[in-house]
C-alpha cells in the first residue's frame, strides 16, 4: 500500500490570509498524522504566501511521520533551509520564482550534471532524495543516473485526462514506473490526484511508495471533515 503525504501549504494559506495563528499549523500536522496520514509534505516558496520558513523549523520538532519538503533547490535559501531542518526527504521541483504551482518535471538529461551535485549534497548529510520527473522513459533513464533514491511522478497530465480516457491517462505512468523500478528507484506521485482519480492510479502504478496530496485533499475536508477525509484517501490507496 502506497503511503500518504498530506501537503499541508492551503493550511498556511489559510492562516496567513488573516495573520494570527488561526488555523494553527502545527495543530493540523498532528491532526493529519492522528487522523491516519502516514507523511506531512510541505513546500515552501521565498514568498512564503503559504509556508514560511519558520515552519519548517517547528513542524520538523513535532512531525513524527515522514517529514517531506519539496521546493527549488536552485535558491540557495532553499537548500540552507532543508540541510539545516534534515527532514526524512526532500523533493527537488524544478519551480520558478514566483511560480503559482509546480508544473513540469525535471530534465533529468539537460540538467544531469547540476542534479548529480545537489542531489550528492542532500544525501551526505543523511537526507533522501527524491526529484520531480515527467513520465518519459529518457527521463527516467537520466534520473537513475543522478544519484537520487527516489522519482515524483508528475501527475497533472494524468489527472486532466482521467476523464476522458483513464487507461490512455495512466499508460505512460505504468512504463515509466516499471522503468524506474527496474533501475532501482522508489517511485514517488503528486499534483491533481484526488477522489475520483486516485485508485485507479494507486491499483495501477506498480511499485508506488508515496503519494503527496494537499490541494485537492484540504478541498474535500472543507465538505467532508479533515478526519473523514484523511481516511477517504487511505480507503482509495488500499
Amino acid at each position: 500500500m502506497a503511503r500518504l503525504s498530506v501537503n499541508i501549504n492551503k493550511i498556511a494559506t489559510l492562516r496567513n490570509s488573516r495573520g494570527g495563528n488561526n488555523p494553527d499549523l502545527l495543530q493540523v500536522a498532528k491532526d493529519c498524522e492522528r487522523f491516519g496520514a502516514q507523511g506531512i509534505t510541505v513546500h515552501p516558496r521565498p514568498d512564503e504566501r503559504h509556508i514560511r520558513y519558520n515552519d519548517v523549523f517547528g513542524l520538523k520538532k513535532i512531525v513524527t511521520t515522514e517529514f517531506n519538503i519539496e521546493g527549488n533547490c536552485e535558491e540557495q535559501k532553499f537548500v540552507d533551509l532543508v540541510l539545516a531542518s534534515k527532514p526524512e526527504q526532500v523533493t527537488l521541483v524544478p519551480d520558478i520564482l514566483g511560480q503559482i504551482t509546480s508544473n513540469h518535471g525535471w530534465d533529468t538529461i539537460t540538467n544531469q550534471a547540476y542534479l548529480k551535485d545537489i542531489i550528492k549534497v542532500f544525501k551526505e548529510a543523511g537526507i533522501r532524495v527524491s526529484i520531480f520527473v515527467d513520465p518519459v522513459i529518457e527521463m527516467v533513464e537520466a534520473a537513475a543516473t543522478t544519484g537520487t533514491d527516489r522519482i515524483e511522478l508528475y501527475t497533472e497530465a494524468y489527472a486532466t485526462q482521467y476523464t476522458q480516457n483513464k487507461e490512455q491517462a495512466v499508460a505512460p505512468y505504468v512504463k515509466a514506473a516499471e522503468t524506474a523500478h527496474k533501475l532501482g528507484l522508489g517511485i514517488n506521485a503528486g499534483h491533481d490526484l484526488d477522489l475520483h482519480n486516485l485508485k485507479y492510479f494507486a491499483e495501477n502504478i506498480p511499485a508506488l511508495d508515496e503519494v503527496s496530496i494537499g490541494h485537492a485533499l484540504i478541498s474535500d475536508a472543507l465538505y467532508y471533515g479533515l478526519e473523514n477525509t484523511i481516511q477517504m484517501y487511505l480507503r482509495q490507496l488500499g
